[in-house]
């Protein structure tokens, strides 16, 4: 069951670019519609990710990533970038990993860009990968109230939300985030 879930994922990543245009308009409005609730979602249960909020030169939120695996693994999620608060762009996230694993899980995440070096970096390149490029910290709800701007110092920061479903090892690191245009 798990395995043909993860493969249905990944060959749901193949079709994606022959979509047929017409369904693009309402999937960009259906992710806008996703990402705007999980923000707003967000913001309201940390309270603490405020500092970055209204530091942030770009935030990149990804509402609803489904991971799942048995010895392979795959996720898969789409979101979109808002800047000053508009829509700036859609983006896809997507990981493979192998190894002792088995679970099906959905989550969220959000990234806070906190300078134009590391935005710029996500706009230009072919496809970021985690873990390469601009430095990132992932972020729990305790460690946000003890920053402040200033002490702060990271090109992105990630805060993982809504977890269900049971799976072990869930991580940012070796996800390629890509822009998309749906």
């Amino acid at each position: 069951m798990v395995i043909a879930v993860v493969l249905s994922m990944i060959l749901g990543l193949s079709m994606q670019a022959s979509m047929a245009s017409a369904g693009e308009s309402a999937e960009a409005v259906q992710i806008d519609r996703e990402v705007d609730a999980s923000l707003k979602k967000f913001l309201e249960d940390t309270p603490e990710a405020e500092i970055f909020r209204k530091d942030a030169k770009g935030i990149l939120v990804f509402p609803n990533i489904v991971k799942g695996g048995f010895i392979l693994g795959a996720h898969y999620g789409k979101g979109a970038l808002r800047k000053n608060g508009e829509k700036a762009g859609y983006y896809s996230t997507m990981a493979a990993s192998y190894g002792l694993q088995a679970g099906v899980q959905a989550f969220g995440y959000v990234l806070f860009f906190m300078n134009d070096k590391a935005l710029t970096y996500l706009d230009e390149s072919e496809g970021w990968e985690i873990g390469v490029g601009p430095s990132i910290v992932v972020m729990d709800k305790g460690m946000g109230k003890n920053l402040t701007t200033t002490t702060g110092r990271s090109d992105v920061y990630a805060f993982i939300f809504d977890q269900q479903g049971l799976m072990a090892g869930l991580g940012l690191q070796g996800s390629k985030i890509t822009r998309i245009h749906p």
